[in-house]
């Protein structure tokens, strides 16, 4: 008996699965400030940090690119060996994606211009004040549209509703309580300028594998992720990029298994 082809084909399959297991991992993520954004070039943020942290730790090839939010959103549902960063998990998006984290908790929140006058407390009261230009790639316009909301305006980007913002054309802002100064500051705003409302929603963010990357590599950035929330590094990046957040939101933040 001639054993030389059926061992040939193993080996040929042996070096096709050690191939496939060393895919490089390609991480999609927006410019959102303080998440992520590029600075001299190069990837940074408060959820680029944690991703390049579980990169180092889970010793996967990998790579970070900046790309608008759709085409990260539709390589991840469509290809293996993805991720999107950072996702907020919902409901509608649960069976979409494989999920680790949270990495962040913020809460998506209605603000005025502070001198406006106006006090806003509900949906009801958002529906009497005109236009409400919300970004269309964002999961709370989503939500505001199951709500029948009449006067919801879907713009390209969070750019476009701060523009409007800031020139009146809109009287409300939507926006993560993480990343609202970030955004402010792109329009040479600040947050003393602005009055809190009501919060629309809590949001939690996460890191998105599609369906098709290998849950034992998923597995890994999650035990990663719990790895740094027990030896303290989670936090440390954490209080670096948000210096001032709330404290109960942090414990439960890194409570979570």
């Amino acid at each position: 008996m001639n054993l030389k082809y059926p061992v040939a084909v193993l080996l040929l399959f042996c070096s096709f699965c050690v191939h496939v297991a060393a895919a490089d991992l390609r991480l999609y993520t927006e410019d959102y400030r303080p998440f992520s954004y590029l600075e001299n070039g190069k990837p940074s943020g408060m959820a680029v940090a944690v991703v390049e942290e579980l990169i180092r730790r889970t010793g996967e090839p990998a790579s970070i690119e900046l790309v608008p939010w759709t085409r990260g959103y539709h390589q991840v549902r469509h290809q293996a060996d993805t991720a999107l960063f950072s996702t907020v998990r919902t409901a509608q998006r649960e069976a979409e994606f494989q999920w680790v984290g949270p990495i962040a908790r913020g809460y998506t929140r209605f603000y005025t211009h502070k001198d406006a006058g106006l006090r806003v407390t509900s949906l009801d009261d958002v529906r009497q004040l005109g236009t409400l230009a919300v970004p269309k790639q964002w999961y709370s316009y989503e939500l505001l549209r199951e709500q029948k909301l009449e006067n919801l305006y879907g713009v390209p980007t969070p750019q476009d509703m701060l523009r409007m913002f800031r020139h009146g054309r809109v009287k409300l802002l939507l926006a993560n309580t993480l990343t609202l100064d970030g955004m402010l500051a792109e329009q040479g705003m600040n947050a003393e300028q602005l009055q809190a409302q009501f919060d629309l929603m809590a949001n939690d963010s996460y890191i998105a594998f599609s369906l098709q990357t290998d849950a034992g590599r998923v597995a890994r950035w999650r035990q990663a992720l719990q790895q740094m929330r027990h030896d303290g590094s989670l936090e440390r990046i954490y209080r670096h990029w948000f210096p001032t957040a709330d404290e109960r939101t942090l414990i439960d933040l890194l409570r979570l298994e």
